[in-house]
């Protein structure tokens, strides 16, 4: 139950943006300008908290981020990391996944893969209180649904 307190510094929250905006790429163009100047947020200051929290991924990698726009033109963002589906297109080698995914195999991986990509997906705020092995499960589960099996050893 929130104190009274909480209730009354709660600021009114006039939007929830959810964008796919390339690491260290935030520009005041398309997609991120007309999604946050329609609330009438700071662009430029958007761009720049942005940019310096996604230094640590390699440019142009496709993050997910979650902004908050209140009613006073503030705004709060949470930057997550890149989905399942691009980890696994890196790590296989391939352009996109099978269009039959049941019956034609497009690649390959081992569960090293499979268990390196879910310690970088652990960070993420979803997944922070999913077991690793619960985890490794669901990109094995993505990854079927691809059409990349997942094999002991790479022939």
């Amino acid at each position: 139950m929130a104190s009274l307190k909480e209730i009354l510094t709660r600021r009114p929250i006039s939007a929830t943006i959810r964008l796919t905006v390339p690491a260290g790429g935030a520009r005041p163009a398309p997609p991120v300008g007309p999604a946050l100047g329609q609330y009438r947020l700071n662009l430029m200051a958007f761009c720049k908290d942005f940019n310096a929290r996604t230094q640590k991924y390699k440019p142009d990698t496709p993050v997910a981020v979650t902004i908050t726009a209140f009613k006073d033109n503030t705004f709060e963002f949470t930057v997550k990391s890149p989905s399942v589906t691009w980890y696994l297109k890196k790590a296989a080698g391939i352009e996109s996944g099978s269009a039959r995914s049941g019956h034609v195999v497009v690649a390959t991986l081992t569960p090293k893969h499979i268990y390196e990509i879910a310690k970088v997906k652990q960070s993420d705020p979803y997944c922070q209180y999913m077991s690793l092995e619960s985890i490794c499960k669901s990109i094995i589960g993505t990854a079927n649904s691809m059409g990349i099996k997942v094999q002991d050893e790479l022939d």
